[in-house]
């Protein structure tokens, strides 16, 4: 193969900043230096103005298929995270048929094979994430299933959480060591079912039934409770409010085996959005309120939330123009995610690419080849993202079969120029290329 010379770009990984040149051979970076003279042949591309980053990983994507490829295919999905630097996604299990079984999950690594991103099949809790009878995680973890969700849906009976727990813990004999973590869509329906936004100041204004917060720090409470009874390996989605990541941060303390991500959205946008009557700003758990937004950047930067997750959820553009309280919620979010990080969130870039790649790695437990530092040896997979490049987002122009992105004509600063899987270019100059 042709060797590629990634010359004179920041590069930024677990060991810092530094600047560089980056060459890979045959999937792998076989030379990091301050200058690599490029070998005869060579491709050379100008990374000077941009930074070399690992990976990055998004922990919670919806790719619906099977079933509902109108809104999404596994193929389509992983173009748009491709284009936002993604070299892994873990796909939940909100497919049709639910991945609950070995066969569903087998299904999904066969029509992924080829995709422009690696697709890591997350499972079900309980089969048909109906809540009731937990699936087979023996079988699914010992085919390498290491995240299992209900994905979009919490498990609202105790005592079936608690066994879930206890059943998980015992499974690292299957795994050869390695943890399974429980990802939990904190929810509990019977105080959220009727409401459609956060229910607050805008809630009430607009005459809306809101979801309190309550629904998910009391889920959270009794996991948490849980968890420190059983020892599991608890994973919180997408926690939205400024009570979720104080309980989270108790939880640390305490030394309890917990994780939790936040999304670009619940970073960055507030429940005023809904004033619009705009169901692009449906979403579960719903926008929150300033005080919630200013909660979630402090998780961040002080290291209680683990990872910014996209929750990427697509819809087939009709149903996002049904009336507000009839249309379903969600967003898209993997093409825009690094970008909106870089606009939005006052980090500095070591901590936004660890809370894009590392971090989310570790927690899906594929750190063995994603999020792998920027040295020699190690796996290419790597995307360049220029810091300065703006752009204008529009639904219509991202690789998804969906439209509903919430940053519709807004201006973002950041852009993917190169994404590197396993030594391959699969987006170059910002066009994907398989």
């Amino acid at each position: 193969m042709t060797v590629q010379v990634l010359r004179g770009g920041t590069i930024v990984d677990q060991a810092g900043e530094r600047r560089g040149d980056v060459a890979i051979d045959d999937g792998v970076i076989i030379e990091v230096a301050e200058s690599i003279e490029p070998p005869l042949g060579s491709e050379v591309f100008d990374a000077s103005d941009a930074y070399v980053l690992p990976g990055l990983v998004d922990l919670h994507t919806h790719v619906r298929e099977p079933g509902r490829e109108e809104a999404e295919t596994i193929e389509t999905a992983a173009r748009g995270a491709a284009l936002g630097g993604y070299t892994a996604i873990v796909a939940m299990a909100s497919t049709t048929p639910t991945m609950d079984s070995p066969s569903i999950v087998r299904d999904v690594l066969a029509i992924a094979e080829g995709a422009p991103c690696e697709v890591v099949p997350s499972a079900a809790l309980t089969v048909g994430r109906n809540g009731e009878l937990l699936t087979p995680m023996g079988e699914l973890a010992a085919m390498g299933v290491r995240i299992f969700s209900d994905a979009g849906r919490g498990v609202q009976d105790p005592a079936l959480m608690w066994r879930i727990m206890e059943y998980a813990t015992g499974l690292e004999a299957i795994t050869g060591g390695q943890p399974i973590v429980l990802a939990q869509h904190c929810e509990v329906e019977a105080l959220s079912a009727a409401g459609h936004m956060h229910e607050g100041e805008w809630s009430n204004r607009l005459g809306m039934a809101g979801q309190p917060i309550e629904a998910e720090t009391l889920m959270m409470m009794r996991d948490i409770t849980l968890a420190r009874r059983t020892g599991a390996r608890l994973h919180f989605q997408h926690i939205s409010c400024a009570e979720s990541v104080e309980l989270v941060r108790q939880a640390k303390a305490e030394g309890l085996q917990i994780t939790a991500e936040a999304t670009p959205h619940h970073l960055t946008l507030t429940h005023a959005e809904c004033a619009s009557y705009d169901p692009v700003f449906k979403v579960n758990p719903p926008l929150r309120s300033d005080d919630d937004v200013a909660a979630l950047r402090a998780g961040l930067a002080d290291g209680t939330i683990d990872a910014i997750a996209t929750c990427h959820a697509p819809h087939e553009p009709h149903t996002k123009e049904f009336p507000f309280d009839q249309a379903p919620p969600g967003m898209l979010g993997l093409e825009s995610a690094v970008a909106v990080a870089l606009t939005e969130l006052d980090l500095p870039i070591t901590s936004i690419a660890g809370l894009l790649s590392w971090q989310p790695a570790a927690i899906a437990g594929i750190d063995d080849r994603h999020g792998r530092p920027i040295a020699a040896g190690e796996p290419a997979n790597v995307c360049v993202i220029d810091p300065n490049e703006t752009w204008t987002v529009r639904g219509t122009e991202m690789a998804s079969r969906s439209h509903n992105s919430p940053w519709e004509g807004r201006e973002l600063r950041g852009r993917v120029r190169h994404t590197i899987l396993q030594g391959e270019f699969v987006v170059t100059q910002g066009e994907a290329t398989r």
